[in-house]
């Protein structure tokens, strides 16, 4: 249960929105009067710090004490608040404590390059000093050159320069510092132009004077191919570029952090949402000294901005089960959850067996993802992070060699023991200390215990339970001061920062591109494994979550999905009874059709049966609703984002190419066939067409659907940027393509009738309109949807499928009550519906109107939508308000 330091009014609904040069600060000051318009509190912007030049994300900070002047700089920040404070809204950022950009403009990270382990900020960077390679111990790998070693120097892709009065050591586009000893040499050494002349390595003089310069450096240069073996620097998953930061030393902290309390402490900025917390060493001190700064700072704030305790929430992958932890004085996390929830609710158990039979019978693989991700697990440890686990597996060596009962224990065992321990383990990570595992990390330990003691050799064993005892389940503190204590904390916290990574790496970048029984739920959060959710689970999670976080974030589309929030709402209908058969029947007629289309590859077809079959299913999700098959210019831009994201999900997925060994050929076969695929001469465009549009209605109803509850449910909403549309965006970089805003602005002004929005829905102004309903209703209402409980309503069904269908719960505030009523599964009567909504005779095929939903709170009434008024007793009848939409919420009138 959260804490009450959290903030007691919390934003009553955020919009995400994606800074870069091609959308500054200044540019979303010219949305602020959309946004405010449709129902929106604050502004959630992405990184606004100081990043790589051309940063299309921000997430490759190079500066915290700066805000970007690629964005604008701080003064166009002043401007965006602003314009925001004459609307009454707030901004909330998103900081990146865990990582910055290791590379040129990055004063801290050449100072270490340049000083290395006396430079000042060599503490920052969470860097290994003590590697057991003697050629890289004390020093920085850098795995920046295209050629081996000896190669780049005699190639001159490695060569002396001067920037300036200083000598450098230019690489590519990098300019690396000199020690100040081996630049002093250089400066005395005679004329510039000599010095460089005599390291000119493309001459034999000059190579061993080039490799004399770089061996007295505070780092060492490789061949890029070899980060993931030798790396001695933590990352951010397994990108080189962005270098770890040691936020659990205090220094390190309030430096990263002045200007966020700067920002903070003059009103710029109201929240923080907390990048990757599960990178740090550790996140509950991190979560409470941030609470506790921030609280310091409210009283400094001007009287112009919003008064109560800064809205703070982490980006935390919660597994089935897991819960954030209240000790963390957090408000929640960035909705991942939520949106595996929602998006389960839509899908159908009554398809599961079909589409399973389906999935592998054509891909030959498991039915069951929890064997996928474990391969994957497998592969990744050894392909992406062997260096990680090398650091884990000595520093766990340390400790054993620190205890003179445990001395003969050898690295080659501990690292058997610490592969199976890290396959099997059930949650991104655990959050041990000096005291050791709670009751909570305890329990998770004791599963990945057991799974791993029934993979490990029998004379292991005895090992795996040391080493259990070693990584938190005997408290450190209980030792005495010295060796083996500090040897047991250092192999627990590096422990600890790698298995979320490993997990985020092997799940959701490798198996989630592998698993394709259904990739609507293949999302970041979600467990492809489970396809669907019933209504009792749902409501359930939604009590608790009222109870526990009520201000948790909730999310249905971000920068990082996998799918557009509306895509996997299509996607889902294929789930449902009535949609199921007919799908397998489709993919069947298809891949018959379309087998003259593949190639030979290597002895086998280009795409694979699963390749082709997850391509059917990204083409079904992903085609826009306006795009005709006769459309020569908008099948172009479809195949072109289709095939991005093809390309990315082949290397992904790592079994036929990969980003460090692209596949050409057989990726180019892969692209080939779609383009074939969607040529006017070969018909398919057209019978996709038609199955989409087959669709379409049902997979509009679950998007309303999902809309609804994000906007009712307990919780702050967060809108994606342009998902005021529909959003059948593909994986980044397609869903964080430009926004139409002016389309966007000119469908809210739009003065049209609900009849007029239905019959003109494929626009995405049906969607939008109801977005904007529900975000007013919450202004109106802010304390109930704030700090109201969340109640499910009894639908009196009889027995009837209507049970399985209508989710009916309020929210409720000091007698007030809103009421909220969805429909899911509507597929047997909106299958090749024009239109998202019914007549009475499908209604009543869906929900006979003898169901009735009780436990109400008599009164007036007014449908937020479409605006109809009634009285109503202690029950309703559902069916008299579900028409013409799948939803309806129902505000009380004044009496």
């Amino acid at each position: 249960m959260s804490e009450p330091s959290t903030a007691a009014m919390p934003p009553r609904a955020l919009a995400r929105l994606q800074l870069h040069a091609g959308f500054t600060l200044d540019d979303a000051a010219s949305q602020v009067d959309y946004y405010a318009d449709l129902g929106i509190s604050h502004l959630y912007a992405s990184p606004l710090f100081a990043a790589r030049p051309g940063s299309s994300h921000g997430y490759d900070v190079i500066d915290y004490h700066r805000i970007n002047p690629e964005l604008g700089g701080e003064p166009a920040l002043h401007r965006l608040v602003e314009r925001l404070r004459t609307r009454g809204m707030g901004l909330v950022l998103d900081i990146v404590p865990n990582h910055m950009f290791a590379g040129p403009g990055n004063a801290w990270w050449m100072d270490v390059l340049r000083h290395g382990r006396d430079s000042a900020y060599s503490g920052y960077f969470d860097v290994d000093w003590r590697s057991a390679d003697p050629l890289v111990r004390g020093h920085v790998l850098l795995p920046i050159l295209g050629k081996p070693y000896a190669q780049a120097l005699r190639d001159g892709d490695v060569r002396l320069a001067r920037e300036g009065q200083d000598f450098v050591l230019r690489v590519h586009d990098n300019a690396l510092p000199l020690a100040p000893s081996t630049e002093a040499v250089l400066r005395r050494a005679g004329e510039p132009s000599g010095v460089l002349a005599a390291h000119d390595a493309t001459r034999e003089s000059g190579f061993h004077a080039l490799h004399a310069l770089l061996e007295q450096q505070h780092y060492r240069l490789v061949l890029w191919k070899l980060a993931n073996d030798v790396i001695d620097y933590r990352r951010f998953f397994d990108i080189n570029e962005l270098a770890g930061l040691r936020q659990d030393r205090t220094r390190v902290f309030e430096d990263s952090h002045a200007l966020v309390f700067r920002l903070y402490a003059e009103g710029l900025i109201d929240g923080l949402r907390i990048d990757h917390v599960d990178g740090l060493a550790d996140p509950h001190r991190y979560c409470r000294q941030l609470r506790h700064r921030l609280r310091r700072l409210q009283r400094q704030r001007p009287a112009g901005a919003p008064r109560g305790p800064a809205y703070v929430v982490v980006e935390k992958i919660l597994a089935e089960g897991e819960r954030l932890r209240p000790a963390w004085r957090m408000d929640g996390t960035t909705g991942y959850e939520f949106m595996d929830q929602a998006c389960a609710l839509l899908h159908d158990h009554a398809g599961e067996g079909m589409l399973t039979e389906l999935w592998q019978a054509i891909s030959g693989e498991p039915a069951d993802f929890a064997a996928v991700a474990r391969a994957a697990r497998q592969q990744i440890l050894v392909d992406s992070f062997e260096a990680e686990l090398d650091r884990t597996a000595r520093a766990l060596f340390d400790a054993a060699r620190a205890d003179v009962s445990t001395r003969d224990v050898s690295l080659p065992a501990i690292r058997r023991v610490l592969v199976e321990l890290l396959v099997h383990f059930p949650v991104y990570r655990t959050y041990a200390g000096g005291l050791g595992r709670d009751a909570i990390d305890e329990a998770v330990f004791q599963l990945a215990y057991a799974r791993a003691r029934r993979h490990v050799r029998i004379e292991d064993r005895e090992l795996l339970a040391e080493v259990a005892a070693w990584l938190g389940g005997q408290a450190p503190r209980g030792l005495p001061p010295g060796r083996v204590r500090q040897a047991r904390e250092r192999a627990m916290r590096i422990f600890q920062q790698a298995t979320s990574p490993m997990a985020a790496k092997a799940v959701e970048d490798t198996a989630c591109y592998r698993y394709g029984r259904l990739l609507s739920r293949n999302e970041v959060g979600a467990d492809p494994g489970h396809l669907a959710l019933d209504i009792p689970a749902f409501h359930a999670l939604c009590a608790e979550r009222a109870r526990d976080y009520p201000h948790n974030l909730l999310a249905t589309a971000t920068h990082d999905h996998k799918r557009g929030e509306d895509a996997r709402a299509r996607l889902a209908v294929l789930s449902q009874a009535a949609v199921a058969p007919r799908w397998a029947a489709t993919v069947e007629r298809w891949r018959e059709r379309n087998a003259g289309l593949r190639t030979a590859i290597d002895g086998a077809m280009a795409p694979s049966p699963a390749d082709e079959y997850m391509l059917y299913q990204s083409l079904v999700g992903a085609w826009p609703l306006m795009l005709a098959p006769d459309d020569q210019d908008g099948l172009a831009n479809f195949r072109e984002r289709v095939a991005q994201w093809q390309r990315k999900a082949l290397r992904e997925a790592k079994r036929r190419s990969r980003w460090s060994r692209p596949n050409e050929p057989y990726e180019n076969a892969c692209e080939c066939f779609l383009a074939a695929l969607l040529a006017p001469a070969n018909g398919f465009a057209t019978e996709l067409h038609a199955f989409v549009q087959r669709i379409a209605a049902a997979g509009a109803a679950n998007s309303l659907v999902q809309t609804t509850l994000r906007l009712t449910t307990p919780g702050v909403p967060d809108t994606y940027q342009g998902t005021g549309f529909w959003d059948f965006s593909l994986v980044d970089p397609d869903n964080r393509q430009p926004v139409d805003f002016a389309a966007l602005r000119d469908a809210l002004a739009l003065d049209a009738s609900c009849d007029e929005l239905l019959r003109r829905w494929r626009d995405g102004a049906l969607k939008q309109r109801l977005l904007q309903a529900l975000l007013q209703l919450r202004a109106r209402h802010p304390a109930v949807f704030a700090q109201g409980g969340y109640r499910q309503l009894p639908v009196e069904a009889d027995g009837s499928e209507a049970g399985n269908r209508l989710l009916a719960f309020e929210r409720r505030l000091d007698g007030r009550a809103i009421v909220v009523l969805a429909l899911r599964h509507t597929a047997a009567v909106l299958l090749d519906a024009r239109e998202p909504r019914w007549d009475d005779a499908a209604m009543a095929a869906l929900l006979p109107a003898e169901v009735r939903v009780g436990g109400l709170t008599p009164g007036r009434y007014r449908s937020v939508f479409d605006g109809r008024e009634a009285g109503i007793g202690d029950t309703l009848a559902a069916a008299a308000w579900l028409a013409p939409l799948p939803v309806a919420v129902l505000e009380p009138l004044a009496s």
